[in-house]
């Protein structure tokens, strides 16, 4: 059974690689009950502000929404008060990424244990879980609903689309506005919910930041590596041995999530992310950083070897073309010119690729978010790392049909 097969209301299988924490008990054919979670994960222990920044500083947490930014970082930035918000980024934006969906649908009281961490670190009662999920959205509420102390939390509702899922846009979909990212950068720490300094990080963050309270720095770092210690949740996609969502400790081969991939690129971090021929690389995010690479959304894919390479790629990029938030250029012209280019290419039909190359390298770096850029990543590197598949294509092609491997909306969970 693949991911790819899976009808859209379907929770991926949670895959046991050994160093399950976060995801302790959750299945996919249910969610985890408040008393079964209790039980797993004893009682909820508050910490102060002071304590939870420390602590966050000593085991290295990163965020676990894309951009690893330091969660100590973040949490000092805020003065706590009761007019503090706390912002779960619960719209996971990316379709072939099912980690943060998989959670909030069956540990969802991870999720809430490490918001009510949050919050009464900063002495607020201000939370809102942001989802679009609806079987998130569902399994979240009734968690809410089953324990006593989460009453005051709120559940929003938002819009889909992989800009969508930006914090900007998430802000402004919470407060009513169109789901698309503000042009001016303020961090929500400067101005978040209602204007307001907000704490806004992703679902696997806030339940990192619950189990941190709960087992103390030595205990969460009792697995992981010493320069990153914990672990972190990833969907293995396609043609790896176990195809689902698994709990990964710190240090962990990708090669062994992977499997045998031969010469086989792996798409690492998502449609965001990089297509890489590296071999004999560790779950590490600074380690990864040196090869150019980042864990990201926690995307790790192998295509089938049925599929045609370019196909997948062609068709990913048009999606990504059409998530365009339509505030910039290089998003709207670029990333549409780009489709185009890999369409024509896939059919056989001439495509001048020193111009598509030069095209790429236009847009990098540009826009006013991060989509341009993350679109332009995950084609540049398919683009090199399938090179014998985009000669093959300017000849003619390769003969292969395109599957549909590669996850777009209505075709995975």
């Amino acid at each position: 059974m693949t991911l790819l097969d899976m009808p859209p209301t379907a929770t991926p299988p949670v895959v046991s690689l050994g160093a399950t924490r976060v995801l302790a008990g959750a299945s996919h054919h249910h969610a985890v009950s408040y008393a079964e979670h209790r039980a797993l994960a004893g009682p909820l222990v508050y910490r102060t502000h002071a304590w939870l920044c420390d602590a966050a500083r000593q085991v290295r947490l990163l965020g676990r929404g894309g951009a690893a930014f330091p969660v100590a970082t973040k949490l000092a930035a805020l003065v706590p008060g009761p007019a503090t918000g706390v912002l779960v980024n619960g719209s996971e934006s990316d379709p072939a990424s099912h980690k943060d969906r998989v959670l909030m649908r069956s540990a969802p009281h991870r999720v809430i244990d490490g918001a009510m961490v949050v919050g009464a670190a900063l002495g607020t009662a201000r939370i809102t879980i942001a989802v679009h999920d609806p079987l998130a959205a569902r399994a979240l509420a009734d968690a809410c609903r089953e324990r006593g102390d989460a009453a005051a939390v709120r559940i929003a509702v938002t819009a889909a689309g992989f800009v969508g899922g930006e914090i900007r846009a998430v802000l402004n979909a919470v407060e009513g506005r169109p789901a698309v990212p503000d042009g001016r950068p303020v961090l929500p720490t400067e101005r978040g919910l209602d204007g307001t300094p907000t704490f806004a990080s992703n679902a696997e963050t806030f339940a990192q930041l619950g189990l941190l309270a709960v087992l103390g720095t030595s205990g969460y770092a009792d697995v992981g590596t010493a320069s990153e210690p914990g672990t972190s949740l990833g969907t293995l996609l396609g043609d790896v041995p176990r195809p689902g969502v698994a709990e990964i400790a710190h240090g962990t081969s990708l090669d062994l999530l992977t499997g045998a991939t031969g010469d086989r690129p792996v798409l690492l971090g998502g449609y965001h992310g990089t297509w890489s021929r590296e071999r004999g690389l560790r779950l590490d995010r600074a380690a990864l950083r040196e090869h150019g690479l980042d864990w990201g959304a926690g995307v790790l894919a192998v295509l089938p070897r049925a599929t045609c390479p370019l196909g997948e790629v062609a068709r990913v990029a048009r999606w990504l073309a059409a998530e365009s938030a339509g505030q910039c250029g290089p998003c709207v012209f670029g990333l549409a010119a780009i489709a185009d280019d890999l369409t024509r290419l896939h059919a056989g039909r001439p495509v001048d690729v020193s111009a598509l190359h030069r095209r790429l390298g236009l847009i990098a770096g540009r826009g006013a978010c991060g989509h341009p850029a993350g679109a332009v990543r995950f084609v540049a590197s398919a683009v090199t790392a399938f090179s014998d598949e985009v000669r093959a294509h300017a000849g003619g092609g390769c003969g292969r049909p395109v599957l549909g491997s590669l996850p777009l909306p209505g075709r995975a969970a």
